[in-house]
């Protein structure tokens, strides 16, 4: 299998360090391109037997899979830049969300697929979220089911379901880590624990609270009833962080699922021409 990599950023050059570090991909099967050409030759200095070419056409040209890690805003560049290099029988992987199925389909003459990937892939856990277009048939999903598997546990979801399962795969780290840090800031203000070790601390209880929610079987709701004994300190605080946060976490639904929207009129309107009266 030979991968090609469209735009080495945050998540491009953590999927290719995912696929190296976990064994599914060898560095020399993986060519690679980005709009600034010295993060692809990094990368390859990071991971020997990688080729960095200089042009998204190239990254594309007789690839088995390619993957597009850019920014919705330039989908249309980047698309008209490799539809002359694709074949039918290559497929194409976008991991950009407000970009529909449908689209790729219109655009590219190749088989397309989705994939929103998570910053916990690339402690080859977590979950990737994968969207399949019509022209794939069932050896395509198992390959790259079995290529994200190894970093991965890779889902098929509805492509409807996109945003409130991106919130929870791929948001929700960063918005359990801004928590965490504000527990860590509250314990350093108002105790003088040093930072560091309350940052040990709460790392640590995380990382378990995660076992106990998936090796452990157990619920939200379960643990937190064997945690906080009636009437007890823990109990009390629930009541204050149940009373306070009451609401936050619509609002923040509500605050995703309107940008996702604002992006995905702007990704139609790049590559089919913004509508006038209604046409």
């Amino acid at each position: 299998m030979n991968v090609g990599f469209i735009g080495v950023g945050s998540m491009g050059s953590l999927l290719i360090d995912a696929f190296v570090a976990s064994g599914a991909l060898d560095p020399s099967q993986i060519s690679a391109a980005n709009r600034t050409f010295a993060k692809a030759v990094s990368l390859a200095v990071r991971h020997p037997g990688l080729n960095a070419v200089p042009s998204n056409a190239e990254a594309a040209a007789g690839r088995d899979l390619v993957f597009i890690c850019v920014k919705p805003h330039e989908y249309k560049k980047v698309i008209d830049e490799i539809k002359g290099s694709l074949q039918p029988h290559q497929l194409v992987i976008s991991i950009t969300s407000p970009v529909l199925l449908a689209q790729l389909e219109d655009w590219l003459p190749c088989k397309v697929a989705k994939v929103i990937p998570s910053i916990t892939n690339y402690m080859l856990c977590g979950a990737t979220l994968c969207m399949f277009g019509s022209r794939l048939n069932a050896a395509d999903r198992t390959r790259l089911l079995a290529l994200l598997s190894h970093i991965s546990d890779p889902l098929q979801i509805e492509e409807s379901h996109t945003r409130i399962v991106s919130d929870l795969s791929s948001c929700g780290p960063a918005f359990m880590a801004f928590i965490l840090q504000k527990f860590i800031d509250a314990a350093v203000e108002e105790t003088g624990i040093g930072r560091e070790e309350a940052t040990a601390i709460a790392s640590s209880m995380l990382r378990g609270t995660g076992h106990l929610l998936t090796d452990g079987g157990m619920s939200p709701e379960g643990l937190q009833t064997r945690v906080a004994v009636p009437g007890g300190i823990t109990a009390k605080a629930l009541a204050l962080l149940s009373s306070e946060l009451n609401g936050v976490f619509n609002a923040v639904i509500r605050t995703t699922h309107a940008k996702y929207q604002e992006d995905l009129t702007k990704v139609h309107d790049q590559l089919y021409g913004k509508e006038v009266n209604g046409t």
